[in-house]
């Protein structure tokens, strides 16, 4: 019920009475004085309210509806807060260990890894034995060299190496006649100079009672000579006078063969 018809129900009550009164009579002229029109109820005419069904009879369900249509899918929501973490589980026992299983198959090769960098230099090493040997021999055949004082002769020698040694060594006849007491010295000299390293090179012939005695005899002369530097090297075998006693009269090379040897080799050991 609307809320104006709420407020003229009491108005309406007191009219209906008389519209009620009026509209029996109304009906008496009616019945009276035949018409097909009907008139309409006046427009401020509400309707009255139903009655009420009888207490204690409810009405007959109705059927269930059909279900709806599945909603679209709601937003991600936000994650929840951490929950407390939980007890400590129960530590269990050490497996046993197993066996070692089969060696595998070597695998592929790797490409090479960048060049490292240069060591530190090592301490110097023991001289080795040279690839090959270098050396050479002058012979000549009846020298017959009287000479008292000076070269006999010399070898020329090219050394391959600053830091090697040579081996020198004189085989041939040498003699000092005509003297008592006296002694003669033959020697080697390396370009001019004889050897200060580590000493030098030579041998003598001396004699006590010389004067009818003429004994040419083939004698060994050898020695080595350091810090000589390469290239060529003029070796020479000299003749001369003793540090002491008297000179005497030297011969070189009487009717035989006389050489001059020489070698480079590594140096010595320290």
């Amino acid at each position: 019920m609307s809320l104006t018809c709420k407020v003229a129900l009491p108005f309406l009550s007191f009219f209906a009475a008389a519209s009620f009164l009026a509209f029996t009579a109304l009906a008496d002229n009616k019945t009276k004085q035949p018409s097909n029109n009907v008139q309409s109820p006046p427009f401020w005419y509400c309707g009255v309210p139903g009655m009420h069904g009888k207490p204690g009879s409810p009405g007959l369900p109705g059927r269930d509806g059909r279900d709806g249509r599945e909603g679209a899918k709601g937003d991600k929501g936000s994650p929840g807060k951490i929950g407390p973490q939980g007890p400590p589980g129960v530590t269990g026992f050490v497996g046993v260990k197993g066996k070692d299983g089969a060696k595998g198959e070597p695998g592929v090769r790797g490409p090479p890894g960048p060049k490292g960098e240069r060591g530190q230099s090592g301490h110097p090493g023991t001289p080795g034995l040279m690839p090959f040997k270098n050396w050479k021999e002058c012979a000549w055949k009846d020298l017959n060299d009287d000479k008292d004082r000076g070269l006999i002769k010399d070898c020329v020698f090219t050394k391959n190496f600053s830091d090697t040694a040579l081996h020198v060594a004189w085989t041939g006849a040498l003699r000092n006649y005509r003297c008592t007491t006296c002694c003669k010295r033959w020697y080697f000299t390396f370009n001019g100079a004889e050897c200060s390293a580590p000493l030098p090179i030579d041998g003598i012939v001396y004699m006590w009672q010389g004067n009818t005695q003429d004994l040419h005899r083939v004698r060994h002369i050898e020695g080595h000579c350091n810090n000589i530097h390469k290239g060529k090297v003029r070796v020479g075998f000299w003749v001369g006078n003793c540090r002491a006693g008297s000179p005497g009269n030297a011969y070189t090379g009487y009717v035989s063969v006389s050489r001059i040897f020489i070698e480079e080799v590594p140096k010595a050991q320290a």
